[in-house]
């Protein structure tokens, strides 16, 4: 399976956003899912953009809610030309088999201030929704 196969899109002022979850090996840990998930961000706007951080949810169908909302992605703040795009994966340790993920990029156009928010599409992290999850020991 690829990861295109199960991405989900929108687009915000020309700057589209694919997401979806991702297949994780399977860790000891103690009553833990493990979830990846992968963000794509293309430009597709007529500006420069820079991506400047993050501001997103995973909550599980316990209510337990995890929030990130930090500057950059792994210490890194791209600047994309129009045309191209950034590719982010990472993962999420849960205590659940079930979960939602749903937030937003803080992205800066260049020749404007301050940050704008772009929405991630929501999307799925679900036993039924492919071999994403692992059940960890």
């Amino acid at each position: 399976m690829s990861i295109a196969d199960d991405l989900v899109s929108l687009q915000t002022d020309g700057i589209v956003v694919s997401a979806g979850s991702v297949p994780m090996e399977a860790e000891e840990a103690e009553n833990r899912y493990m979830w990846g998930y992968y963000l794509c961000i293309e430009n597709n706007s007529p500006q420069k953009i820079r991506l400047v951080g993050k501001d997103w949810n995973i909550t599980d169908d316990r209510g337990n809610l995890y929030h990130d909302s930090s500057a950059g992605f792994k210490g890194e703040m791209p600047e994309l030309e129009p045309g191209e795009y950034f590719e982010y994966t990472s993962y999420a340790p849960l205590k659940a088999q079930n979960a939602v993920f749903y937030g937003s990029c803080k992205v800066e156009a260049e020749g404007t201030s301050g940050a704008k928010n772009i929405r991630v599409p929501t999307f799925s992290l679900s036993m039924g929704n492919n071999a994403a999850l692992r059940t960890l020991n």
